[in-house]
């Protein structure tokens, strides 16, 4: 079972791919864009990675604002949820991703990767972030049982 987590943000998507026993997360890329509204090639390589690595279903960051709102990137979360439903006929389970891209920040800087070169790295750490947090949730489900 593959899942894929992602990191949507105005111009980037941070691109995480679970292990096939649905254990561990991993970075794949970062899909850059000009502008917020470019989506096509966007989607493209996402339906290229989905084939490739045979997604199952995906789990895609919501960035809740801190008193639990939401607000207008969680509204832009929403709607390109409910593209990639209808694009690749998977189910999108969205996860709360406050604080992810500052543990991925800070994740870096623990590393010792130099602050002009994190940005290059963030976004897919995010998303390894975000996948991680609901397949520990899926695991804690099992034992719970």
């Amino acid at each position: 079972m593959r899942i894929m987590g992602l990191d949507y943000g105005s111009k980037t998507v941070g691109v995480a791919i679970c292990d096939p026993l649905g254990f561990t997360a991993q970075g794949i890329e970062i899909v850059r864009r000009k502008s917020e509204g470019k989506l096509r090639q966007t989607l493209a390589r996402l339906d290229e990675l989905i084939a490739e690595y045979q997604v199952e279903s995906i789990v895609l960051g919501f960035p809740k604002n801190m008193n639990n709102t939401i607000g207008d990137r969680a509204e832009k979360s929403l709607a390109f949820k409910e593209m990639l439903e209808k694009r690749t006929g998977l189910s999108v389970v969205m996860w709360d991703e406050r604080l992810t891209s500052v543990e991925a920040n800070r994740t870096l800087m623990e590393a010792s990767v130099r602050r002009e070169n994190r940005y290059k790295y963030v976004d897919e750490i995010a998303a390894v972030f975000i996948l991680q947090g609901y397949l520990d949730s899926l695991q804690h489900q099992k034992e719970d049982k």
